[in-house]
């Protein structure tokens, strides 16, 4: 049979490491897991208990496509807390993941050959689920100087017919100041262009707080997620904030796309919202991990990235050692037992010359990768 041209995305090169790494794992390697976007911790216990008794009880059949009443409720609490905002819950739509979230907002906001900019580099699945969706995706390349984010001019000389930005951002871990993400929301306002702030890692940040879009405008999309701060990964729950004239719009689309998000999952995040001591615990897991890499990337010779101000990511230049990041993190993992991620899976252009390190992971994990990995470079390239 025929396969269509919009199936044929590229490979999420990330999990291609993960696979190469369980293989190594299964000779018998002991591989240390800095490539996947993954906190090392299970979904908070308060929650794992709940939903134990929960399954007791409740048949965990549909719920409404929008998501349980009481989670919205409890998500709408959240932006009070965070960010002092009074938000109508009737706005909040619960999704499968943030994949969801992706899936529903460029199928409500955009028609079929729309541009989307996005900046590069960026997460790889949405230029892979527009293209899905047969829409254009522009890269917009940005600069280290401008901590990888992109800015209002981008908007404006693309002719698009969205924005997505991510703050705090993968795979650099950068954040908009407010006042940026002002600029880029206005000047998308101003040009009739849809907005999409991708917000996951909110809740995972060092110095300053980043920045909600809903705390500037009600007409953007907001996309969040139980993956992150909320050490949820393979429940595949998450949310998106939309105006209220597009909730409908949004609901429709959720029915028929997705039925409703798991229900199972939904009763485990709306416990996780009451795990607050539990999770701030594992963010300075991750500031202490975040700590070491500042530390110990530049003793391996790794010296060229931008401190990350959220997210566990740290995006770094090779270019003095490989322009090919693919071949290079291939070599780490075979000589060093260490998995990271080629920036290729990030950047398609410049992509050859970077790779990022996730510190999600254990603090003890982090410091065996480092030792690792500044052995392997002073074998390689510190003679």
């Amino acid at each position: 049979m025929k396969k269509s041209k919009r199936s044929d995305v590229d490979p999420f090169i990330v999990m291609d490491v993960m696979e190469s790494a369980r293989i190594a794992e299964e000779k018998g390697k002991d591989i240390i897991h800095m490539e996947v976007g993954q906190p090392g911790t299970p979904a908070p216990k308060i929650a794992k208990d709940y939903i134990t008794n929960e399954i007791n009880k409740n048949n965990l059949g549909y719920t409404v496509s929008l998501g349980l009443p009481a989670l919205r409720t409890k998500i709408s609490k959240l932006y009070g807390d965070w960010y002092n905002l009074d938000l109508n819950p009737n706005r909040i739509v619960v999704t499968t993941g943030s994949s969801g979230a992706f899936i529903l907002s460029f199928s409500a906001l955009f028609d079929s050959g729309d541009r989307v900019g996005i900046g590069s580099p960026s997460y790889p699945s949405y230029r892979q689920i527009l293209k899905s969706l047969s829409l254009e995706t522009v890269d917009i390349q940005t600069k280290l100087q401008n901590r990888f984010q992109p800015l209002p001019d981008d908007i404006t000389n693309n002719n698009l017919n969205g924005m997505l930005v991510a703050s705090p951002a993968n795979p650099t871990g950068s954040m908009l100041d407010k006042q940026s993400l002002e600029n880029l929301i206005n000047t998308a306002n101003e040009n009739n262009v849809s907005f999409i702030s991708d917000e996951i890692y909110h809740g995972i940040q060092y110095e300053n707080n980043p920045t909600s879009a809903l705390e500037i405008t009600d007409n953007c999309y907001v996309i969040n997620s139980f993956s992150k701060y909320f050490s949820m990964t393979g429940w595949r729950i998450g949310w998106m904030v939309v105006p209220d004239d597009h909730v409908r719009q949004v609901e429709r689309l959720s029915q028929n796309l997705f039925v409703c998000p798991p229900h199972a999952s939904q009763v485990t995040a709306l416990a996780s919202l009451d795990a607050n001591e539990e999770l701030q615990s594992n963010v300075e897991v991750y500031k202490k991990n975040r700590e070491i890499l500042l530390e110990e990337l530049p003793k391996a010779g790794l010296k060229k990235f931008s401190p990350p101000d959220g997210a566990f990511y740290i995006y770094v230049d090779i270019s003095e050692y490989s322009n090919d990041s693919l071949a290079f993190c291939k070599k780490v993992l075979d000589e060093a037992n260490v998995a990271i991620t080629p920036g290729i899976d990030f950047d398609q252009k410049r992509g050859n010359s970077t790779i990022r390190f996730s510190y999600a992971r254990s603090t003890k994990d982090i410091i065996e990768g480092t030792k690792r990995i500044k052995k392997f470079m002073s074998k390689n390239y510190l003679k």
